[in-house]
């Protein structure tokens, strides 16, 4: 995890300083943005972890929530936020709990702020050895039910849509794409019909999900020549061992591969 955290605030406040200079004195760059569309959308690849700063502006602003939920879901980055319980409770209705990293209610102590900047660190750097899984589906349940079932031993992305999905893999190399096979606007079928296409990204593997699991169904998937399916029926257990099942064939293929060079 990179030392820079982007500061979200409305305008400076005697808090947002100290909390500024304090992360600065721990070996943090501030980068201030304030919490506008126009400035995230700016200052998206700034940072790994964004400090959201609250006030009774949060009820103002659902738009910018939203995108900011959006942005956390796409580029997986680390949320925390500071407020007092209402504030807390009103973003928390646009952005899932499962989404924050961490929450601080005012007033705060700064040790702890920064003890919990060093825990995450710490747990990302042991997630940055882990694959890396997009989930793409349109069903956000499904998404958050997932994630759940796999962040322990994985590192996983979630997009709800096909358009998602490739913009993000415009700029990351996923370890594995679990695509759900029946999305509306961009169906999983074209999703992957985009990625065979282009050279840079057309070597990573895509497995689909469905929910249909009679022969003529499994044999239409299987069409689009993806790297496998699985049924977005199994249970937690039987998910990991398929996933953890595919990556041990990999990787035995792999090392095939370079026996043979």
């Amino acid at each position: 995890m990179d030392k820079n955290i982007l500061l979200i605030s409305q305008g400076a406040t005697f808090m947002v300083d100290a909390i500024s200079k304090n992360l600065t004195a721990a070996g943090y760059k501030i980068i201030h943005t304030a919490p506008k569309m126009d400035e995230l959308n700016a200052h998206q690849n700034d940072a790994l972890v964004y400090v959201f700063y609250l006030g009774d502006f949060v009820n103002e602003i659902k738009d910018v929530l939203i995108y900011l939920k959006d942005l956390c879901m796409e580029r997986d980055t680390l949320l925390i936020l500071i407020g007092n319980p209402a504030e807390l409770s009103t973003v928390e209705q646009t952005i899932p709990s499962a989404l924050v990293a961490a929450r601080f209610e005012r007033p705060f102590d700064f040790k702890k702020l920064i003890d919990e900047l060093a825990r995450l660190e710490q747990a990302n750097s042991d997630n940055a050895r882990k694959k890396n899984i997009l989930l793409v589906d349109d069903d956000g349940t499904f998404l958050k039910m997932v994630k759940g079932w796999l962040s322990p031993e994985y590192r996983v992305t979630i997009v709800s849509s096909g358009v998602q999905a490739l913009m993000y893999i415009a700029d990351n190399t996923p370890d594995l794409i679990l695509l759900d096979y029946e999305m509306p606007v961009t169906s999983g079928p074209q999703v992957l019909e985009m990625i065979r296409s282009e050279s840079k990204v057309g070597s990573i593997p895509v497995i689909f999900l469905t929910g249909r699991g009679d022969r003529e169904s499994v044999m239409k998937v299987m069409e689009f020549k993806p790297d496998g399916y699985l049924l977005k029926s199994l249970d937690k257990n039987a998910l990991l061992k398929a996933l953890d099942k595919f990556f041990d064939k990999k990787r035995y293929q792999e090392l095939h591969n370079q026996s043979i060079q």
